[in-house]
């Protein structure tokens, strides 16, 4: 473990994120005398939460219905807390470029990776783009954005039905519809868009074939700074709802482990060739008929689903994040996964609301 870098982490998340780090903290402090404080932002709300009473300083934030997103006010909350580093987890700014750059100017750390290969591997259209130009194999697709109604149809056309109409932005099942037919593009292209624009502020779509039967799988990645990539896991989260992951296991049951070796060689491949750093995931699709994966896209965080990672091979990923972002190294291999871990998703739901958000 690295014994040099910062000394004050500001945590820009909440609840179960924040506290995940703090923990974490406060193990590798005990572990190797590191003495860094955890430092809380939080809003007037969450003045009593959990994790503001267990980390060891708070700053409050406010100023408008997302000070978590605010630009302006997480500079100040920076400033003030006279953080030397900055932990994101996921959600929120964690895949903003422009926060990283942020932090970068206020001299501030930024655990994550550096924000041009977050531009470049967070944006799905570059991200395609790259993994053709490595060798990685990509499913049929667009190859560019789609502008209009008429390309659209087009594009889909060429690339075969049924295909999936896709935010470049964002994540979480938001702004994707399939067309199973040529009348089914223009209204599903229009219901992509105006989502898209409404939840990650960018309209920009892309089509790619929608290969029906396909395990979704992703590998798990760490980076240092010497250039040194592991690939720490790999997960299965094929059983989705509305897009949205709700199991996520280690390892996939579709997979043998010569398959899962060459989704770890094309994982550490993609995240070396684009000079990635910290923690991310990169994801597949695997057709098991032809026994073939294609590049999906890459989450250039830390996931919400890594502790199944974890369980299955002893590792701890947020103090491993904090290790490379103080400029230590991955000297050796990672351990090799036993036994198996799944994870599920709850939702809080209301039926009689169209199973709207319901938390109560």
């Amino acid at each position: 473990m690295s014994n040099a870098g910062f000394t004050r982490v500001a945590i820009v998340n909440r609840g179960e994120a924040a506290v995940r780090l703090i923990r974490a903290v406060r193990e590798l402090n005990l572990e190797h005398g590191w003495g860094i404080t955890t430092i809380a932002l939080h809003t007037e709300a969450e003045r009593r939460a959990m994790f503001v009473l267990e980390a060891d300083e708070a700053v409050l934030i406010g100023g408008g219905k997302s000070p978590y997103l605010d630009h302006g006010e997480l500079e100040r909350a920076l400033c003030e807390s006279r953080a030397d580093a900055a932990w994101v987890g996921w959600g929120f700014v964690s895949e903003d470029p422009a926060f990283a750059e942020l932090c970068a100017r206020l001299g501030v750390v930024f655990i994550g990776p550096p924000p041009e290969v977050m531009r470049r591997l967070g944006d799905k259209v570059d991200a395609k783009l790259f993994a053709e130009e490595v060798g990685v194999p990509v499913a049929a697709w667009s190859k560019v954005p789609v502008e209009t109604v008429d390309e659209a149809v087009e594009h889909a056309r060429e690339i075969g039905y049924p295909v999936m109409i896709k935010a470049r932005a964002g994540g979480g099942g938001r702004g994707i519809r399939v067309a199973a037919s040529e009348e089914e593009v223009a209204p599903a292209f229009e219901r992509a868009r105006e989502e898209a624009l409404s939840s990650f502020g960018d309209a920009t779509i892309f089509i790619e074939r929608l290969l029906t039967g396909a395990h979704h799988v992703e590998v798990q990645v760490i980076a240092d700074d010497e250039g040194t990539v592991w690939a720490a896991g790999v997960r299965d989260c094929s059983i989705q709802r509305r897009n949205q992951k709700v199991i996520e296991e280690s390892s996939s049951p579709a997979l043998s482990a010569e398959q899962e070796d060459e989704l770890r060689v094309a994982a550490v491949n993609l995240a070396g060739s684009a000079g990635y750093r910290n923690a991310g995931t990169v994801e597949f699709l695997y057709e098991p008929d032809e026994k073939a994966f294609t590049f999906l896209e890459v989450n250039p965080r830390l996931q919400v689903e890594h502790p199944v990672t974890e369980l299955t091979t002893g590792l701890d990923l947020v103090k491993l994040q904090l290790h490379v972002a103080r400029g230590g190294r991955l000297d050796e291999e990672p351990p090799p996964a036993a036994g198996h871990a799944i994870e599920a998703r709850l939702n809080a739901e209301d039926p009689e609301r169209d199973f709207s958000p319901a938390p109560g």
